[in-house]
């Protein structure tokens, strides 16, 4: 099975560290820890200060460099411009830190979403943002695709990523018919969370779950309507003083319609 195949069918993708990742990964980690102990960005600490959100925290540009650093390059830049066709913009990426203790009650957090979190890692689809006190979710960000580089080391039960394997066969589909008869434009304004939770159901009854722990410079791509979320730090886990950090690339499609149909 070749990559794209395998990426198709299984929502996601691990790439080892290979020079051009790594190198950017090492330039970018200063940048990631600075923005985390910024206190500007404090408002992005949630979980009892266990963990950093950090969403658009790293300060690079459109081609992925930060400062005077390299542009984001790699095996798997290039399996998403060759593979999937893809050369967007990049956004300044998301500085995800998972602390020790990870995740602890918070204030911002009803008892039932902090289960969630710890029993089924907060599992989600991004860009399904909940707006209002009943927690109304609606597709605002249409992200082309999720990429994750891993900036520090860790051992593999501190915090990894998690995903549960081709459930984007079941997102995908829930969305399609929950979008059937709407023009895309309107997207946005359909109250997705009903068959998005049923959806949801579905998948921890029938895909498997996944840990992908990762070293610096490793990167994992993720479809954008795979199931993924965080495991909580374990009892014996250790790290990096800086935490486990990662940094995702999140860009957006500029048109609605692309993110349902597109690879």
């Amino acid at each position: 099975m070749n990559l794209l195949d395998a990426f198709l069918a299984d929502g996601y993708l691990r790439f080892a560290a290979d020079d051009a990742t790594l190198a950017w990964a090492r330039h970018a980690l200063p940048f990631a820890a600075a923005a985390a102990r910024d206190p500007a960005q404090a408002h992005w600490l949630r979980c009892g200060g266990t963990w950093f959100v950090g969403v658009d925290a790293l300060p690079n540009d459109a081609r992925g460099c930060v400062a005077d650093g390299p542009p984001l390059a790699g095996a798997a830049m290039d399996f998403i411009r060759n593979g999937l066709g893809l050369s967007l913009p990049l956004h300044r990426a998301q500085v995800s830190v998972c602390y020790p203790g990870y995740p602890q009650p918070s204030p911002e957090e009803s008892e039932a979403a902090y289960r969630f979190r710890r029993n089924r890692d907060a599992a989600h689809v991004d860009g399904l943002l909940a707006e209002g006190p009943e927690k109304r979710r609606y597709v605002q960000e249409p992200h082309a695709y999720i990429l994750g580089v891993t900036l520090t080391a860790q051992t593999a039960d501190a915090a990894p990523l998690t995903v549960w394997k081709g459930s984007h066969h079941i997102m995908t589909a829930m969305f399609a018919a929950t979008f059937a008869g709407h023009e895309p434009e309107t997207w946005p304004d359909v109250d997705v969370t009903d068959p998005y939770q049923e959806a949801r159901r579905q998948v921890f009854a029938s895909c498997q779950r996944i840990t992908l722990p990762s070293a610096p410079g490793e990167a994992v791509l993720v479809h954008r309507h795979l199931v993924h979320g965080v495991a909580p730090w374990g009892e014996q886990a250790s790290g990096s003083p800086e935490g486990r950090m990662i940094a995702y690339i999140r860009p957006e499609f500029p048109a609605i319609a692309a993110w349902l149909d597109a690879p």
